[in-house]
């Protein structure tokens, strides 16, 4: 596998939304954005802090491990 590449993105303007997973718990909650270049997962509890931004391909096996239970 080759080495990760780092996307800088200007979340400035993207629009965030709560995963439906996440419920009615304000403080349980996962939003994700799209971009065109990356999808972009943040905690709603702390907007401004760490993302993780994962490729086109990386989000589908990352869903796919998810429902697996991976």
């Amino acid at each position: 596998m080759g080495n990760p590449r780092v996307v800088e993105v200007d979340s400035s303007g993207l629009r965030w939304i709560k995963s439906s997973a996440s419920g009615s718990d304000p403080d349980k909650c996962v939003e994700i954005a799209f971009d065109d270049q990356v999808v972009l997962v943040r905690d709603s509890k702390d907007r401004g802090g760490p993302r993780l931004n994962f490729s086109d391909a990386g989000w589908v096996a990352f869903l796919t491990s998810v429902r697996k239970g991976s």
